[in-house]
């Protein structure tokens, strides 16, 4: 089997000639994948920093879409040949910069028509992160909250403004200058330079005058927490996603979040991309043979854009 990944952590990405799926377990399907997501997660993979479960030699890759080929005997979920995207851990073989892949049918949700392959392999890590970050800040549908992006011009950054917005918040984000324009088209009241001094106490105002502060906020941004914390008020709360919760104070919630698979919910988030209640932009998928470059870029930045990887053979259907 085809595959990119490492032969060592801490190695460089190559393409490997990996052993076929094994038989499945009952819980389990087989995905003949067609696109696959890749992200900064995925150099903390390669270096061994984030233990997925899988050793060396191992494609990379945690999330993706393809077509069901196979099921276990106890899975009522899905069904051979459907459309169906993955965030699944521990990996339960290799990882998802393959031609194929198991994942526990739990992790899995149905892609629906509308949704491109590409959009579909990018969705679950970003859009379950965001979605469990919401939640974790105390963010609720139809409360009419003032919610903080911290960090707003990457791909989980712009997922979280959409999200926010669609529960009925009103959303003051953070962004690099280049990405103002873009987090406001996303549906944020107010984009803020975080290069900016001074921004949470502007954040402050903004919210509702004098300085109370944001009803929530959720940090995107490394090293972040610290700052999104001051832009809320008593009482509210905070959720981080890149680990570096600050100290509780002034009565406020704080909790790190660690992204963790949710078969269900994930079609929930996939109905509303479907719908056009989130949207997520991909750069031009790649073949495996340039996943070395596409987690290149993703190191460097790609503006908010999801970058893809291809699996398939060239000349394959699409």
């Amino acid at each position: 089997m085809r595959a990119a990944g490492v032969t060592e952590f801490g190695g460089p990405v190559r393409v490997l000639d990996l052993p076929g799926p094994r038989p499945l377990r009952a819980d389990e399907v087989l995905l003949d994948v067609q696109a696959s997501g890749v992200a900064n997660w995925d150099e903390f993979i390669r270096t061994g920093g984030w233990d997925t479960g899988a050793r060396p030699p191992m494609a990379l890759g945690v999330e993706a879409a393809g077509l069901v080929t196979a099921i276990g005997a106890e899975v009522t979920r899905v069904a051979v040949g459907d459309r169906v995207m993955t965030y699944s851990l521990p990996l339960r073989q290799q990882g998802a910069w393959a031609e194929q892949l198991i994942a526990a049918a739990a992790d899995v949700a149905v892609v629906p028509p509308a949704v491109p392959w590409a959009a579909a392999a990018v969705l679950p890590v970003p859009a379950l992160t965001a979605d469990q970050a919401l939640a974790a800040a105390g963010v609720r549908a139809g409360a009419g909250q003032t919610v903080l992006v911290h960090g707003a011009g990457g791909v989980t950054g712009g997922l979280l403004v959409q999200l926010a917005v669609h529960l009925g918040a009103t959303v003051l984000a953070t962004a690099g200058a280049a990405s103002v324009g873009r987090v406001a088209g996303l549906g944020a009241a107010h984009v803020l330079d975080y290069l900016a001094a001074g921004w949470p106490a502007q954040v402050r105002s903004l919210a509702g005058g004098g300085a109370a502060g944001v009803d929530a906020a959720v940090n995107a941004a490394p090293a972040g927490a610290v700052d999104a914390l001051a832009a809320v008020r008593d009482g509210g709360g905070l959720a981080t996603i890149t680990g570096d919760p600050p100290v509780a104070e002034r009565g406020i919630t704080v909790r790190a979040i660690e992204v963790v698979p949710d078969g269900p919910r994930l079609g929930a988030l996939a109905a509303l991309l479907a719908a056009g209640a989130l949207a997520v932009r991909t750069d031009r998928p790649r073949p495996l043979e340039q996943a070395a470059a596409a987690l290149d870029l993703v190191r460097h930045g790609a503006h908010g854009a999801a970058v893809v990887l291809d699996p398939r053979r060239p000349g394959s259907s699409r």
